[in-house]
């Protein structure tokens, strides 16, 4: 049976557990918090089974949360001895002070016990060292590093880096041309204007190449609830890549498409970020790709593929839509541009293997399958965009 000490010390580590779980990384809300706490009182704390499901049903919404909450939940209401009850709660004033945890933790709810502490002001000269080691070794390592692994300092440093990014665009031949020595093509205009003074006479000769610019890059970001540790981390990277680039254009979808690039076109990288959250209605929700793709198809894939653009696909491809659908909007994105890139952060499994019926759907209309879990994958754009071939696109018939 509980304690009255016990029972009235419940209510206060009910907060401070959904305060980790909260700088953990999970949308923890005030009004999860005060359906936890009235769930608590009625299951008490002489259970941990009970008072594990009631947490559990009123501070998580989706499956991927619960591996998080369980390590968090084993970490915060441990008993001090097995033969305890689980009324001997942690203390309110600080929960995890003083204890010896020898069992090993994510790097998100490491960072999260950590971040309880009282901050502590580094000098300027820590920081200079700090800065000075991430360009070295530990640089390297966050390279290959996923992000849902990283703590909530890695993943700092990692939009830090992913700002700089500087990648450039997929080139097209334009139909102008520019003068060369070594061009295929005889510069006409160029070679009477020079050989007027001789008469006439054609003693020089002028050649010419045709001039190359970057293609439209569209960007469809996919930032439904199973995307969203991904999501955020790429719209830092789409930030870093279309905000001074007029041939740039970026959506998101979930349940329906929203057009961000006139917000990812702000220089400062937070000022976008809060306007890209303020026109986004449906982030970590449910996926309905061919809705969205249909969507786009009828009302933007002319305006910004007109030129054969390149299409930049980022989903995980796990669809709650008709797969009919699905395979026609495909195939008519397909045709509107020069290239279709899928970057999907499951191919960070070495045993990945299309399985879902929306990947098996989509995959015959992609040009090239990448991933997009770390810095590494990002970087190597790059890579991809100058390996794209120049010629012109296909079109809808």
């Amino acid at each position: 049976m509980s304690t009255p000490d016990s029972t009235s010390r419940l209510a206060p580590n009910v907060v401070h557990f959904a305060r980790l779980l909260r700088r953990a990384g999970l949308p923890v809300g005030v009004g999860k918090v005060l359906a936890a706490v009235e769930a608590a009182a009625w299951v008490g704390p002489e259970h941990r089974t009970d008072l594990h499901a009631a947490l559990a049903a009123t501070l998580i919404d989706r499956g991927e949360q619960r591996e998080l909450f369980d390590e968090a939940f084993r970490l915060f209401w441990q008993a001090r001895r097995p033969s305890y009850p689980a009324a001997h709660l942690p203390g309110v004033g600080g929960p995890l002070a003083g204890r010896q945890l020898d069992a090993p933790m994510s790097n998100r709810l490491a960072d999260a016990v950590r971040g309880g502490d009282a901050p502590r002001q580094a000098s300027r000269d820590e920081e200079i060292i700090l800065d000075a080691a991430l360009t070295s070794s530990q640089r390297e390592v966050l390279q290959q590093q996923d992000f849902e692994s990283m703590s909530a300092d890695e993943l700092a440093c990692a939009k830090r880096i992913l700002r700089e990014l500087d990648l450039p665009l997929p080139l097209r031949r334009s139909r102008r041309y520019r003068p060369h020595a070594s061009g295929v093509g005889l510069d006409l205009r160029a070679t009477l204007r020079l050989n007027l003074e001789h008469g006439g006479e054609w003693i020089v000769r002028r050649r010419r190449i045709r001039r190359s610019q970057p293609r439209d890059l569209v960007v469809l970001c996919d930032i439904s609830g199973s995307m969203t540790r991904y999501a955020r981390m790429l719209l830092h990277f789409l930030h870093g890549l279309g905000s001074s680039r007029r041939g740039m254009h970026s959506f998101v979808f979930g349940t329906r498409l929203t057009n961000i690039t006139r917000a990812l076109r702000t220089r400062d990288v937070d000022r976008a970020l809060a306007a890209v959250s303020r026109a986004v209605p449906d982030w970590s929700g449910g996926t309905r790709i061919g809705a969205c793709l249909h969507e786009f198809n009828q009302r933007w894939s002319r305006r910004v593929l007109s030129r054969g653009g390149v299409v930049l696909l980022i989903s995980d491809g796990l669809d709650a839509g008709e797969d009919r659908d699905l395979d026609a909007e495909m195939r008519r994105l397909r045709a509107s541009c020069a290239s279709l890139l899928w970057l999907n952060p499951l191919l960070r499994f070495s045993g990945f293997e299309p399985r879902a019926a929306g990947i098996r759907t989509m995959l015959p209309y992609v040009d090239q399958f990448l991933p997009a879990h770390n810095l590494a994958s990002l970087a190597d754009l790059g890579r991809v965009f100058r390996a794209l071939p120049r010629a012109g696109s296909r079109r809808i018939s």
